[in-house]
């Protein structure tokens, strides 16, 4: 009998994260875990191959890469005789005993698969590894993706992605990063950049920094996943749930943000009809969850709000455009950027009119942050198009193609630099 070879890459992609949690659980290191995840892989390709998929191939890889663990831990009692080892031998055969079990106690801390998933996320994203490296580590532990799935998300080398997910192994174990999911202050110091990541991922699939495709969303759908779980794993913490929803929302939009020829559809040209009503409804549930807990809104669920402003309007004209420009600023008070004042001066032009926007715009133009960012001058172009000064807004839309690093992007900026010309 064979094992068709999508049908395995199915199931690790479901099962990689339980495995390699509760590998690290015993280990305590995420990078010895994956590899002995990995060797539970390979052994199901052989095995699976000769003699058929099992009836439970889940539980199959958690035993054969716990077996390995063992296999690693006698090894190393042997060569060191410490106590700590044996000990941990111990809490290896706990772990076998404890496979089955999924209780779910208050925010699911005292759930097993749970926290050794809480304890995966927080120790892939742990704030010592740079953010690139954050991301590639958590889509290989959490996604279950290979390097060459990771490096063609990414357009960047195979070489080069393996070496990050090697040096951010590496950081960890030097650093000592304990596999543990942090408490009290620290849980929500540590919360932000496991948000950060997760919302790197979907934007990288969102809108592509670079490359011929504007959008790639596989990268995006795997960070809607990390965030359904995140969620199911904390479903008290607003900001969580204030990213699942913005995530939900932006995502319901992916049919309706190309053309078939993979052309960038803006959202005032975007058919409404094609946005998801499925992820929709899901994101302004998650939304009105995070809205129902104590506490000011944060970050993310602003965001959320936004996204939710422009679903509930059934056209461009008819959103509510002074409360998104509200939005904004209380967005402003609890994090500040360049980026959310640029956003707020778009809200602000088209509730009050361009000249409104265009003088927030033009209090950005030497801030050192925006120096490269090619969406500001495709603002202030977009302004000035609207304020009938064609000649400064084909300069603004030229600039800013010079600065896009997206194909498609770019040549969607050289044609409104076109249009603003013969107009």
């Amino acid at each position: 009998m064979s094992t068709p070879h999508n049908s395995l890459t199915a199931i690790w992609h479901l099962e990689a994260a339980k495995v390699i949690g509760a590998v690290a659980r015993i280990l305590r290191d995420v990078g010895e875990a994956e590899d002995c995840a990995q060797d539970a892989l390979v052994a199901a390709m052989e095995t699976w191959g000769r003699d058929g998929m099992p009836d439970n191939p889940g539980a199959w890889l958690m035993t054969a890469a716990k077996r390995r663990a063992l296999d690693l831990l006698r090894h190393r009692r042997m060569a060191a005789g410490k106590a700590e080892e044996i000990g941990r031998e111990l809490d290896f055969h706990h772990a076998v005993a404890g496979d089955d079990r999924a209780r779910w106690v208050d925010d699911g801390l005292d759930d097993e698969v749970g926290d050794d998933l809480l304890r995966l996320i927080f120790t892939a994203c742990h704030p010592v590894l740079a953010p690139e490296a954050r991301s590639a580590l958590t889509l290989r532990v959490m996604g279950g993706l290979t390097t060459e799935e990771i490096a063609r998300a990414y357009l960047k080398t195979e070489s080069a992605i393996a070496q990050r997910i090697v040096r951010a192994k590496r950081s960890l174990a030097a650093a000592r990063v304990p596999f543990e999911v942090p408490r009290g202050v620290e849980l929500h110091q540590r919360l932000a950049s496991v948000l950060e990541v997760i919302y790197l991922i979907f934007n990288e699939g969102y809108a592509a920094t670079a490359g011929d495709d504007w959008m790639r969303p596989a990268l995006s759908e795997e960070a809607l996943r990390l965030g359904r779980v995140l969620a199911g794993l904390m479903p008290r913490e607003s900001e969580v749930l204030g990213l699942l929803a913005l995530m939900e929302i932006q995502a319901s939009r992916f049919a309706a943000r190309l053309t078939p020829a993979g052309e960038p559809v803006l959202l005032k040209d975007q058919d409404r009809s094609r946005w998801d009503p499925l992820l929709i409804r899901r994101g302004l549930d998650a939304l009105a969850r995070a809205e129902a807990l104590p506490g000011p809104l944060g970050p993310y669920a602003l965001q959320a709000a936004i996204a939710a402003c422009h679903t509930r309007a059934a056209s461009l004209e008819a959103t509510d455009w002074a409360r998104i420009a509200a939005l904004y600023d209380a967005l402003a008070q609890v994090a500040p950027s360049p980026v959310v004042t640029l956003n707020r001066a778009v809200a602000v032009a088209m509730a009050f009119g361009p000249a409104a926007g265009l003088e927030i715009v033009d209090t950005l133009r030497d801030e050192a942050g925006l120096k490269d960012y090619h969406l500001l001058p495709a603002v202030r172009g977009d302004l000035l198009a609207r304020l009938e000064r064609m000649e400064e807004a084909r300069a603004e839309f030229e600039r800013a193609a010079r600065l896009a690093r997206n194909a498609r992007e770019r040549a969607l900026l050289l044609e409104r630099a076109g249009r603003s010309e013969e107009a």
